[in-house]
């Protein structure tokens, strides 16, 4: 779990890119922090607002390890109430989220440094034969 220390603490956000925004070029700013949760787990909490601007919606991911598996695992939950698992990997420079439930595939892909991640979420409705990007998501360390 170490290895995650690398993503703990304040970011700033940028989407950009998403399908399902108009305009297409439109940029939506938000805000991520990333904390332990005790000695076992880390809880990344992704803010935006929403398209009003008037409030603002929270994505919440809790990441942590099997260690009789050696894998880690992410809880996900947004503010529509959708709950999700996703099988994860992380080496440091490069990070994946990864589902294949019977509703959507979905993964997310990003690259790292310490002060940058650049990552983009996809989804694939015929169990992976095709994939599609719903969005860019950076996060740039405040």
């Amino acid at each position: 779990m170490e290895q995650l220390d690398v993503l703990t603490g304040t970011w700033r956000t940028t989407m950009s890119d998403a399908w399902f925004l108009e305009p297409a070029d439109l940029e939506v700013p938000g805000s991520a922090t990333v904390e332990w949760l005790g000695e076992a787990f880390v809880v990344l909490r992704w803010l935006t607002p929403d398209e009003t601007g008037s409030t603002t919606n929270e994505t919440v991911l809790v990441l942590g390890r099997s260690d009789a598996n050696d894998t880690y695992s992410a809880l996900y939950h947004d503010e529509r109430g959708v709950c999700r698992v996703f099988a994860m990997t992380f080496d440091g420079s490069r990070w994946e989220l990864n589902r294949e439930d019977p509703d959507m595939f979905q993964r997310f892909i990003a690259d790292l440094t310490p002060d940058r991640i650049a990552g983009r979420w996809e989804a694939s409705d015929d169990r992976g034969a095709t994939w599609r990007k719903d969005f860019d998501l950076v996060f740039e360390r405040e």
